[in-house]
């Protein structure tokens, strides 16, 4: 695919097309990845973005208990030392 270089402020840049950013998942941010006389760009990918949000509202809705003891009655620790 050939792609044309635009002037953009004092800098020139690249537009991808919008079936594009949608079929690789480009959000707001590509890594540059320079490789052989190649430019490979990357997207960003965050797969735990938003966790912490996620346990903070799990914890106010105290939807974060656990489902059974750390530590069971009849587990021997000793043996792990």
């Amino acid at each position: 695919m050939e792609i044309q270089v635009i002037k953009i402020g004092n800098s020139k840049g690249i537009r991808l097309s919008k079936t594009m950013l949608e079929r690789y998942n480009i959000r707001d941010k590509l890594e540059i990845i320079f490789e052989k006389g190649y430019l490979i760009l990357k997207p960003v990918s965050k797969p735990r973005s938003g966790w912490e949000e996620a346990f903070k509202e799990m914890h106010d809705n105290k939807d974060d208990q656990l489902l059974f003891d750390d530590v069971f009655q009849d587990e021997n620790l000793e043996e792990w030392k």
